[in-house]
């Protein structure tokens, strides 16, 4: 599927707060109707492009002092597999597969405390991953992706 403007005008603006946004000030905000942008999201979803909605959560707050990110080893044929393996630990947020270098898997994850954090690294080598570092992490900052366009959305003057 090719985007096109109000596409990517429609996904800055989920990006930036899904929640809030609704489909009418969307759609005043790209320039088409509210029925438009719930096709065009409709699309979106059905074209695999939008994969969810997802909170922004600061676990330090929600009581989950550390979070972790997990450097592991897998064998390239494997890893795919495993990461999707590694969904499954309780208390792994987010996997990434990296495609250059023997470190070719990164594991984000949340716990109470250092027990927590052991268990889950334990877990992650049960699974048949060699977890080669890991990096407690302080923050994270998202932002809207600025090739869907801030200049594409009328308002948005940030």
């Amino acid at each position: 599927m090719e985007l096109d403007e109000v596409d990517k005008g429609i996904l800055y603006l989920l990006q930036r707060d899904a929640r809030r946004v609704t489909t009418k000030e969307m759609g005043e905000r790209v320039g088409v109707s509210a029925s438009t942008v719930r096709n065009r999201i409709e699309q979106l979803e059905d074209e695999g492009i939008i994969r969810g909605y997802h909170p922004d959560i600061d676990y330090d707050k929600a009581g989950l002092q550390l979070h972790v990110l997990f450097i592991c080893r897998a064998e390239s044929a494997d890893r795919d597999q495993l990461a999707a393996e590694a969904c499954s630990v309780s208390g792994v947020v987010q996997t990434q597969e990296v495609l250059n270098g023997s470190d070719n898997l990164q594991i984000e994850a949340v716990g109470t405390d250092t027990d927590d954090i052991a268990r889950i690294s334990d877990e992650l080598a049960e699974l048949g991953l060699d977890v080669v570092n890991s990096k407690i992490l302080k923050s994270t900052r998202v932002q809207p992706f600025d090739h869907f366009g801030r200049e594409l959305v009328e308002g948005d003057d940030e």
